[in-house]
């Protein structure tokens, strides 16, 4: 069970207006105004959804995102790449972690300030995640 909204802050309805976050029995919920009804959508669905956006991202583009990180780092020798490369492999297990500690708030700062933004219609379905540098396959 998520103890943290992920995303909080990077989340908007589908007339682009912010989604609050607030926490109904200890559960993180994202909270959507339909016309005056605040309707509550736990947090955990909305972000494992992303998340499994992201990973399948990373995962389809796995060697340049490999090659990336070791840029970042400036490292390029075998036991980075391996690191690297291993780490990729645990994104499952690591979701599960992100959604119990969440992102640190520079982070979610940064990804926003990146133009990450997520849209949700009103029963919390994921109708967008715009991505920076995201390239499109489907146009």
């Amino acid at each position: 069970m998520a103890r943290v909204a992920v995303f909080a802050g990077l989340i908007v309805d589908e007339a682009d207006n912010p989604v609050d976050v607030t926490y109904v029995g200890g559960t993180p919920h994202y909270v959507v105004n339909d016309a005056g009804f605040l309707r509550h959508i736990p947090s955990e669905k909305v972000d494992r959804h992303v998340l499994d956006i992201m990973q399948e991202n990373v995962l389809q583009n796995r060697e340049a995102v490999v090659q990336g990180m070791l840029q970042f780092l400036g490292k390029d020798d075998l036991f980075t790449k391996a690191a690297v490369d291993a780490s990729i492999g645990q994104m499952s297990e690591n979701i599960n972690t992100l959604l119990e500690t969440g992102l640190p708030e520079d982070a979610r700062q940064w990804l926003g300030l990146m133009g990450l933004r997520i849209i949700i219609d009103l029963h919390g379905d994921v109708v967008n995640v715009v991505m920076p540098g995201r390239i499109d396959l489907d146009e």
